[in-house]
């Protein structure tokens, strides 16, 4: 890509340092790339986890699948908080899906309740 006309018109170069978790691979082989992207990235503060979804038997899991907390009824968590482990992604359009099939929850609770 450095070698298209956009590119090189505005002077852009390939920086070289490499990544310390990549150093044992050949700079700019498909195997360093690949660890690149998977070390070079951050949240971009945009933390999630702190109320797992997961089974009832999982210690570390806050909520089940229908998003209601473990052991308080009529409160659930929708939001990406329930995410078990943060994507490598930005997480707006993840936590907006969580949030429309959350909605979807309670609404089918509520037209189930009220029959």
């Amino acid at each position: 890509m450095l070698s298209t006309k956009p590119l090189r018109d505005i002077g852009a170069q390939l920086v070289d340092y490499p990544v310390p978790e990549c150093t044992k691979y050949q700079f700019a082989s498909n195997n360093y790339w690949r660890c690149l992207a998977t070390f070079y990235t951050a949240t971009i503060f945009h933390p999630v986890g702190t109320c797992k979804m997961g089974p009832y038997y999982d210690p570390y899991a806050v909520v089940d699948p229908e998003l209601r907390v473990y052991g308080i009824e009529k409160l659930r968590v929708i939001d990406s908080s329930i995410m078990p482990r943060i994507p490598r992604g930005n997480t707006n359009a993840p936590t907006i899906m969580i949030g429309e099939k959350g909605s979807d929850m309670i609404k089918k609770h509520w037209l189930q309740s009220n029959e």
